[in-house]
C-alpha cells in the first residue's frame, strides 16, 4: 500500500505527537490496569470487563498506529515557500458566498487537521480543494450537496 504525504502545519503535527505520547504513556497504563483488575474476576469466558478491556486495548494500539502512519507521512507546510498570492495548505482565506454576501474565513489545512466547527477546511474537500491557487478577486463555483454555491476570494494570509 502506498501511502500518501499527509499535509500538516506545525501545530497539528504537535498535536499528533502529543496524542501518541499520551496514548503510549498514560492510556497503555490505564487499560493493562483494567485488563490486570479484569483478569481477577476469574472464569475469563464470562467477564465482560476482560472484553471491554481487551476492546478498547485493541481501539488504543490501533489508534496508535493510524497516528504513527501519519506522522511518519507528514509533509509540514512551510510558510516561507508558499505563494503568499495564492491560496494554499496553511492559508487563511476569507471568501464571500456571492448568492447572499456572507463572508467566511477557512483556514486551509491537510485531511488529517480538518475540523469544520473551528473553520479548518481540508485541501481534499469540496470546498478546500476549489480554493486552492486562487487568488484576491478570483470567484469559483463549487458543487455542495445542496446545489452549486458560487464564492469569491477577498483575502488571503497566514
Amino acid at each position: 500500500m502506498v501511502e500518501k504525504d499527509i499535509f500538516f502545519t506545525t501545530e497539528g503535527l504537535e498535536k499528533i505527537e502529543s496524542e501518541i505520547e499520551y496514548l503510549k504513556t498514560v492510556r497503555r497504563k490505564e487499560v493493562a490496569e483494567r485488563i490486570k483488575v479484569a483478569l481477577g474476576y476469574g472464569d475469563l469466558s464470562e467477564n465482560s470487563e476482560y472484553d471491554e478491556a481487551k476492546n478498547e486495548q485493541a481501539q488504543v494500539e490501533e489508534r496508535i498506529a493510524k497516528l504513527e502512519a501519519m506522522a511518519r507521512n507528514a509533509k509540514i507546510i512551510d510558510e516561507k515557500q508558499l505563494n503568499k498570492e495564492e491560496v494554499n495548505v496553511g492559508s487563511i482565506v476569507k471568501i464571500k458566498d456571492l448568492s447572499d454576501g456572507e463572508v467566511e474565513e477557512y483556514s486551509i489545512v491537510g485531511s488529517a487537521e480538518a475540523d469544520p466547527l473551528e473553520g479548518k477546511i481540508s485541501n481534499e474537500s469540496p470546498v478546500g480543494s476549489k480554493l486552492i491557487g486562487l487568488k484576491v478577486g478570483d470567484q469559483v463555483e463549487i458543487e455542495i450537496p445542496d446545489g452549486f454555491v458560487k464564492y469569491e476570494v477577498l483575502e488571503i494570509s497566514f
